[in-house]
C-alpha cells in the first residue's frame, strides 16, 4: 500500500501516472485541489488497470459536479477496482454530479466494497434515487456504506433511495446515514 500526502497537485497527478501498484491511498483533504485536478487526478489513476483497492479523501477540495463526474469516469476505468473508499464531503457535488458519480460507478463491475461520503453537497431529492439505481446495477456489491448526511433528500428521495438498493441482489451489509433536519418518515 502506498500513503500519499501531498499539498501541490501537479505532484500528485505526476506521481500517480508513475505508479501502478494494486492500492493507492491518497489523502488531499481541504487544500482545494478543485475541479480541474479531481479529474486530472482521475485521468491518472485510469491508468492504473491493475488498481484493486482504492481511497480517495477529498474533503472540502472544490471539486463541484464537474471533477466529481470526470474522477467518476475515469474511476470507470480501473477495471480490477473491487474496494472504494471515497469521501468527497463537503464539495459542492449538487445532483449533477451525484448522478455522473453513481453512472460511472455502475461500470465498476468488479467492485465488491464501496463506502461513499456525500456529507453536504447539496444533491437534493431528485438525484438520490438515480444514484441508487446506479448502484444497483453494480452486480457484485456485497458491502455498502452510504453517507449523505445533510443534503435535503426528503422522503420521496429516502423511498426512491430505499427502493433502488432493494435490488442490490448481493448487498449483504448496508450502512445508510440520511440524516438531516427535517424528520424523515416512511412506511417500512
Amino acid at each position: 500500500m502506498i500513503y500519499v500526502f501531498f499539498n501541490i497537485q501537479k505532484g500528485l497527478i505526476q506521481l500517480v501516472k508513475k505508479v501502478h501498484q494494486a492500492q493507492v491511498l491518497l489523502q488531499q483533504s481541504v487544500i482545494n485541489i478543485g475541479e480541474e485536478g479531481a479529474s486530472g487526478l482521475g485521468s491518472a489513476l485510469a491508468k492504473c488497470i491493475n488498481l484493486s483497492n482504492l481511497t480517495l479523501n477529498f474533503r472540502s477540495n472544490l471539486i463541484g459536479a464537474i471533477g466529481t463526474s470526470g474522477l467518476g469516469s475515469a474511476l470507470a476505468k480501473c477495471i480490477n477496482l473491487s474496494n472504494l473508499t471515497l469521501n468527497l464531503d463537503q464539495n459542492n457535488i449538487g445532483a449533477m454530479g451525484a448522478s455522473g458519480l453513481g453512472s460511472a460507478l455502475a461500470k465498476c463491475i468488479n467492485l465488491s466494497n464501496l463506502t461513499l461520503n456525500l456529507e453536504s453537497n447539496q444533491i437534493g431529492a431528485i438525484s438520490r434515487s438515480g444514484l441508487g439505481s446506479s448502484l444497483a446495477k453494480c452486480i457484485n456489491l456485497s458491502n455498502l456504506t452510504l453517507n449523505l448526511r445533510g443534503n435535503n433528500i426528503g422522503a420521496m428521495g429516502a423511498s426512491g433511495l430505499g427502493s433502488a438498493l432493494a435490488k442490490c441482489i448481493n448487498l449483504s451489509n448496508l450502512t445508510l446515514n440520511i440524516e438531516q433536519k427535517q424528520f424523515i418518515c416512511f412506511g417500512l
